[in-house]
């Protein structure tokens, strides 16, 4: 196989588990009453955070944190606080509600996850270390030859 068909097939292999990540969060949302990106901020709110930098982390608009504050206000899994270093701005914190929904998706998600069903626990710690090596690597698409990366 060349290199440019095996990247091929690493890319359709991405964007095929992507995909299942995807729709797997979109469901488990929905099962919450929340949209994939409510699920997805559910996740990413580990403690009282702006709401800006909640936008940092979904890789969203700040605009749009503004729809999902309100969304999961209305569920009762989060509320607005005023920023303690900026009483303009507002801070979103999990209720206990919101952190015990969070852990309940975390472990149903945690528990459909394919590496989880597919890979021995080695496997995992290899896989997990690949994830890591390709991060320290990511330079906004820099275009990377098979002599540029060390092996492993």
């Amino acid at each position: 196989m060349s290199e440019d068909e095996l990247n091929g097939e690493i890319m359709d292999a991405l964007v095929e588990l992507l995909k299942h990540l995807g729709s797997l969060g979109q469901a488990l949302g929905a099962s919450y009453g929340l949209t994939g990106s409510d699920a997805m901020a559910l996740h990413k709110i580990d403690s009282s955070i702006s709401m800006k930098e909640l936008a940092m982390r979904l890789g969203c608009d700040a605009s749009f944190i503004t729809v999902i504050a309100d969304a999961l206000e209305k569920n009762g899994l989060a509320r607005r606080e005023p920023s303690q270093r900026d009483r303009r701005s507002k801070n979103i914190v999990l209720t206990d509600k919101g952190i015990a929904i969070r852990q309940e998706i975390t472990k149903e998600i945690a528990a459909r996850m394919p590496w989880g069903n597919a890979l021995d626990i080695s496997e995992r710690q290899c896989f997990l270390g690949l994830l890591q090596k390709m991060h320290q690597h990511v330079k906004g698409g820099d275009r990377v030859t098979s002599g540029v990366v060390d092996s492993s």
